[in-house]
């Protein structure tokens, strides 16, 4: 759903979230291979290899992660956006801070497309990798935070995804998944297509638990309805509209 009320919408949603925390359901790691099966096993490179300069959830979702964002990444250190693209979708404070080089805080993108990643102006460095083909990150400092927008179910191999990652986190430091309902069916895993969003996100979390994360928690952002403002007022009630759901699957890197 595209919406033409930005402004109206952005000052009409505070981040009112819930979290529930994550209980760990498997003493192993319970997925098989054919899990992470796609319909289309072609390379990535290629599905990827033309730039799609367009947003992946809509602008409610948008806002609602903005603001998200402004209350729990750190205003200073480095910031990992893994699958990375074009835009970042950091509020306003926080792209300001990334776009000043001396400002103390910095993102670093890591994607598919060369010339997505050149576009989002709140990169100061780029990685065009491919995580299923190689799910190591590279050597890049100690980080302060990581965040992965609607991408984590295009992973084949998010259990060495996400160990790699915490590797790389300060402990203490946070990891954000974002999730929601929108996919590229052909290159989501096969689960995911199979399984219903509550499930989703507890894989996911499961995920991040077998990667040796802790604290995890499953917040909601969305649940798919919004009272949007009418066009020429801001406080006559609007109508409830459906919006595109969205959650974040978080989870601390220990302290050693």
């Amino acid at each position: 759903m595209r919406l033409t009320h930005r402004a109206l919408l952005q000052s009409s949603i505070a981040c009112a979230m819930t979290s529930k925390a994550y209980t760990p359901r498997h003493r192993s790691w319970p997925y098989s291979p054919n899990d992470f099966g796609r319909y289309d096993s072609s390379p990535d490179a290629s599905f990827y290899h033309i730039p799609r300069f367009v947003t992946h959830i809509d602008d409610h979702a948008i806002s609602k992660l903005e603001a998200y964002y402004s209350s729990t990444l750190p205003h200073q250190g480095v910031i990992l956006d893994l699958c990375s693209s074009w835009i970042s979708h950091l509020p306003p404070d926080l792209e300001n801070l990334a776009k000043d080089r001396s400002s103390g805080f910095k993102v670093i993108g890591m994607g598919m497309n060369k010339r997505e990643l050149d576009g989002n102006p709140v990169l100061s460095e780029t990685i065009v990798q491919d995580l299923n083909d190689n799910p190591t990150i590279p050597l890049i400092g100690p980080l302060d935070a990581a965040t992965c927008v609607v991408s984590i179910d295009y992973l084949t191999r998010p259990l060495e995804v996400l160990s790699s990652l915490r590797r790389h986190l300060k402990g203490g430091s946070t990891v954000h998944l974002v999730v929601s309902n929108r996919c590229f069916p052909t290159k989501v895993i096969r689960r995911w297509l199979e399984t219903s969003e509550p499930e989703r996100l507890e894989m996911v979390a499961d995920y991040l638990h077998f990667a040796g994360f802790v604290d995890i928690q499953i917040v909601e952002l969305s649940d798919g309805w919004a009272i949007l403002p009418p066009p020429d007022s801001d406080s006559v009630p609007g109508n409830k509209v459906r919006v595109d759901p969205l959650w974040v699957v978080r989870g601390t890197a220990p302290s050693l």
